[in-house]
């Protein structure tokens, strides 16, 4: 069971969340404004919030950045919007994982349980592995969750973290997206769009593009690999 926030102004969307979410066994308390949201936040522990974008008196991307300020609980995105840079935009600004409308409840129920699985994780006190790895110019320290570049601290976002250090745990080594999806995002499947947009804000940190990669080299319809530049 968990403790679940709803954050949905549309009454009909909002009733059948908690339903379904209710009937999962899950505690669900709901709410229709990002204000309300950051109120319960501040006053109940949840385990998962699940906010909507359009909300009457503040944008829930607004209301994103606000709850990251006061607490790490894991979001997913509920939105009718489909544009890329919106969506790298809200992965950046801490969302855990996004979902488009309209949705199945399978598939909300599907990246909720992935989403507890890695934070039951890290709650758990689970550590990654100690070694500190070197890709070229790229170290990557598992353990204290840091990342430079030629001595140059990369400024990551988790997800973009877990990425780099599965594949620098690899070097060399084509990854599937399938495995990706499975041991970095713990979901049996998913969008490859969620992989995309997680290696272009990546490349992009590391100073590259997909035309001219320097260490992320994707194989089309094969996987990614990270090797240092020749």
């Amino acid at each position: 069971m968990a403790r679940v926030l709803v954050v949905e102004d549309d009454q009909f969307v909002r009733s059948a969340l908690i339903r379904h979410l209710t009937d999962a066994s899950h505690a669900v308390r709901s709410v229709g404004t990002a204000l309300e949201a950051l109120r319960e936040v501040a006053q109940v522990g949840f385990d998962v919030v699940i906010l909507d974008l359009g909300l009457p008196d503040l944008d829930g991307s607004e209301a994103l950045k606000m709850l990251r300020g006061i607490t790490d609980v894991p979001v997913i995105i509920a939105t009718a919007r489909d544009d890329e840079a919106e969506i790298v935009r809200l992965l950046n600004d801490g969302a855990d994982d996004y979902l488009t409308k309209p949705f199945s409840v399978e598939h909300l129920s599907a990246r909720m349980a992935a989403v507890l699985r890695r934070s039951r994780v890290s709650a758990n006190g689970s550590e990654p592995p100690s070694r500190v790895m070197r890709v070229g110019g790229l170290t990557i320290d598992p353990l204290r969750r840091q990342a430079e570049l030629d001595g140059v601290a990369l400024d990551l976002t988790r997800r973009e973290f877990d990425l780099l250090a599965f594949l620098a745990e690899r070097p060399g080594v084509v990854v599937a997206r399938k495995e990706l999806l499975a041991e970095v995002w713990q979901q049996a499947y998913g969008d490859d769009q969620t992989i995309d947009v997680h290696l272009s804000w990546l490349r992009r940190k590391l100073g590259e593009t997909a035309a001219k990669p320097r260490y992320l080299h994707t194989l089309r319809g094969v996987g990614v690999k990270l090797e240092p530049p020749l």
